[in-house]
């Protein structure tokens, strides 16, 4: 009887859309817990639920409820019949006042790896329901009732490698189930103050304390979150691990003399500039190579505040950033590294060149000044003994 009645009143909703059971194929049964699908964007949240088992059950779309908000025309699920079998899909923006009465719910924890300075690593987790709304009448239903729950969970920290000074962007795939906003980071790099035109580096390199202008901007992504750089440092290798590191700036904490923040944590992009330098331990070569990382954190308009304070973090030495190594869905590395004159190397070289000619040279004319003197005194001495012995 129950079979019966649920088979009646599914194929009279799927005669009101006009859709045919060859529509649904094996997807016409009793909802299952795969039957939700959900895409966590950088901007906005998007789920997908198969249609045949709702029908299939007594509902159809507008029987479907977001967050229990019925009146909202734009929190309502719509049918796309455009894919095989057809689905509910429902869009909302990741804005906690404007995100169809979804749960916003910030965390924090101690990081760890190459978040392991940091005593307050911080994720968002963005959830929600939706479920039916059985319209019948009187004492009894025959329709169960269906509750899709659904959740994407965002990191707020992210590491940023950028290895050549004319990148304009990086990116990385994310490959598992929960949302990320990193795609929507990139690092760019100008020559001027104002932005305006992107740094080139020749192949011998730029000259040292040439002016870097840096900026980590955050695009499409959703306007809730600013981008604030807690730590900038280079290191002589592409992994900061096992390798020489200097560090640029940890946040408000400590800073490099000549590091210059220029704008942090106040909107959607980060800005600050150092003059091109190099490292010592590179000095017997033609240019330094090195590479440049920077610790990103998103962080909430009403919190970034909190964040930019020295005391949020563990200060540590700096060589133990990466004790663990960088994760593959953390890390974005650019092909080619900063490279900078180093013009004294040529110098040194002519010097040394000009140098041992000289000393040739001088060292020769007093081996001929001493032969000379010792020749002039045997000579002294023989005249001596010949006058004794004619006098004698």
């Amino acid at each position: 009887m129950y079979l019966f009645i649920c088979l009646l009143l599914g194929s009279m909703v799927l005669k009101s859309h006009q859709l045919v059971m060859s529509d649904c194929g094996d997807t016409w049964r009793s909802p299952e817990y795969n039957d939700i699908s959900v895409e966590c964007g950088t901007s906005t949240i998007s789920l997908a639920i198969l249609l045949c088992p709702v029908v299939f059950t007594g509902y159809n779309e507008s029987l479907l409820i977001l967050n229990k908000l019925s009146d909202d025309p734009q929190c309502k699920g719509t049918m796309d019949e455009s894919v095989t079998p057809p689905v509910i899909r429902f869009e909302f923006p990741l804005n906690a006042t404007d995100s169809c009465g979804s749960v916003f719910k910030t965390t924090s924890a101690v990081g760890t790896g190459v978040f392991s300075d940091f005593s307050n690593i911080e994720r968002v987790n963005i959830s929600g329901m939706v479920r039916s709304h059985d319209v019948t009448t009187g004492t009894v239903t025959y329709n169960a009732e269906l509750k899709y729950y659904f959740s994407c969970s965002y990191p707020l920290e992210y590491l940023i490698n950028n290895t050549r000074l004319d990148v304009a962007t990086s990116s990385i795939a994310v490959t598992d189930n929960n949302g990320s906003f990193i795609s929507t980071l990139k690092m760019e790099l100008y020559s001027d103050i104002n932005y305006t035109t992107p740094l080139i580096i020749p192949l011998e390199g730029i000259e040292l304390r040439t002016i870097v202008f840096v900026q980590v901007v955050a695009t499409n992504l959703t306007a809730q979150y600013n981008v604030l750089l807690d730590r900038c440092y280079a290191s002589t290798a592409p992994n900061p691990t096992d390798t020489s590191i200097f560090n640029l700036f940890v946040s408000s904490c400590s800073s490099d003399q000549f590091t210059t923040m220029l704008m942090n944590g106040d909107n959607q992009n980060a800005r600050f500039s150092f003059p091109a330098f190099r490292f010592i331990e590179q000095q017997n070569q033609t240019v330094s190579t090195y590479y440049l990382h920077c610790i990103t954190r998103l962080c909430e308009i009403s919190t970034c505040s909190k964040f930019k304070e020295c005391g949020d973090r563990r200060k540590r030495d700096v060589n133990n950033i990466a004790d663990d190594g960088v994760t593959n869905s953390t890390t974005l590395t650019s092909a080619n590294p900063i490279v900078t004159r180093a013009e004294n190397v040529v110098t040194s070289k002519e010097e040394a060149l000009s140098g041992g000619n000289s000393n040739s040279t001088t060292g020769l004319g007093i081996a001929v000044g001493v032969l000379a003197a010792v020749v002039i005194m045997v000579g002294g001495m023989a005249f001596l003994v010949y006058k004794r012995a004619k006098h004698l």
